[in-house]
């Protein structure tokens, strides 16, 4: 029996749960950030393997929505992107945490936040309109303001090139989206 946050489980328990999480189909950076969370719940270090050799192969799929979701696509990418920024952050060094790590988790956050707000809005009247287009806007910038301040935490080497690149994909894929959402609202308002 191990006592984790508080909770007695069995080991056993734990490891099912992790490999259930393992098991279903994720992008490389969630493969990465699992097993990241898994080595760090095992009081083990991180050792970055070959998880599966057609990764490759994987990104270059096109982006679908999972049928069971119930939420934007843009929405569940930021969230994984923060999920990444936090997890990458984690292990910065200490002289970098006050500057780059708390602006990076929080240009995640306040995204997210704009990203969910605009999604609440309903385009029934111009007010509306107006306040889901700042909030789309607004999230933008973050994201833009998230890919120059990873790049200064590269330069600084705060973050290493490959947790970058990471990054940066991945805000590129979420303001690829943001932009499409952007176009379909204008879509169906007719301007």
């Amino acid at each position: 029996m191990k006592n984790y946050n508080g909770r007695t489980r069995c080991r056993t328990q734990v490891q099912l749960e992790m490999s259930d999480l393992v098991t279903k189909k994720e992008s490389v950076a969630d493969k990465t950030a699992t097993a990241q969370g898994v080595a760090k719940a095992n009081h083990k270090p991180y050792k970055e393997t070959n998880i599966i050799k057609d990764e490759q192969a994987e990104l270059d799929l096109p982006l679908q929505v999972p049928e069971d979701s119930s939420e934007l696509f843009v929405i569940t990418k930021v969230k994984k992107l923060a999920a990444y920024v936090i997890t990458v952050t984690e292990k910065s060094p200490k002289r970098f945490r006050a500057v780059f790590v708390n602006r990076m988790q929080n240009y995640c956050l306040d995204c997210l936040e704009y990203l969910i707000e605009a999604n609440s809005l309903r385009l029934d009247n111009t007010e509306n309109i107006r306040k889901r287009k700042d909030c789309q806007h607004n999230a933008y910038m973050k994201l833009k303001l998230l890919g120059y301040m990873s790049f200064l935490s590269l330069e600084s080497e705060c973050i290493l090139k490959k947790q970058y690149e990471q990054i940066s994909l991945q805000v590129a894929d979420s303001i690829n989206l943001l932009v499409a959402w952007r176009r379909s609202d204008a879509n169906r308002i007719g301007k």
